[in-house]
This record gives C-alpha cells, sequence and structure tokens, in this order.
C-alpha cells in the first residue's frame, strides 16, 4: 500500500474554487479501483491549510491514478488556488493493510 500526506496552504480569496474542486476530486479518486481512501481535512490552527490523506492499494494504482482525467484537471487547476508549493509525505509500505483499532482511547 502506498500512503501519501500532502500540506497545502490554499488562498484565502479562492477558498470557494478550492472547495469545490476538493469535493469532486475526492470524489473521483475514491471511486477509484485502487483507491484505499481518499480524504482532504482543514487544519485547527489555519483555516487555509488543507492536508490530503490519501492511501492507494499500491504503486501501481497510484500510477494510474495520477493518469486519471480528474488527477490531470486537479494538477493543472491548483496552482492556481494554492499560495504555497505543496509538502508532501510518501510511504510505500508492503506490509500496510489498512486501519486497525486505535489502544489508547476506546468509546465508554
Amino acid at each position: 500500500m502506498i500512503l501519501i500526506n500532502i500540506k497545502m496552504q490554499i488562498r484565502p480569496e479562492k477558498m470557494d474554487e478550492w472547495l469545490a474542486l476538493a469535493d469532486s476530486y475526492a470524489k473521483a479518486c475514491n471511486a477509484e479501483e485502487g483507491c484505499v481512501y481518499f480524504e482532504f481535512a482543514r487544519t485547527l490552527d489555519d483555516p487555509n491549510v488543507f492536508l490530503v490523506i490519501e492511501a492507494f492499494r499500491d504503486a501501481e494504482a497510484g500510477g494510474a491514478h495520477v493518469n486519471t482525467d480528474h488527477a490531470k484537471n486537479f494538477f493543472g487547476t491548483a496552482p492556481y488556488l494554492v499560495s504555497a508549493q505543496p509538502q508532501i509525505v510518501y510511504i510505500d509500505s508492503p506490509d500496510f493493510t489498512g486501519w486497525g483499532p486505535m489502544g489508547e482511547i476506546q468509546p465508554k
């Protein structure tokens, strides 16, 4: 599985356009066969910073993802919406199988 986290700072005046793009992109990504999950999260300390949290079955699925029309559209549009170059963490972990239970917190 490949795990990717991207930190994206969005121009405040472009927020409405960003939210529409992020919503449609996440929906399209989650519909891909090799996508395990794809989500955007807004940070708590800066409303203009978003985290992309994504996982793909393997590097082949990740490669297929970047060649989709929706990814090409996102990569072509996002430069006009970000205020800084996004920062990425990419981990290829063939032994990782997905989410597991967190031992430190359980509902009461």
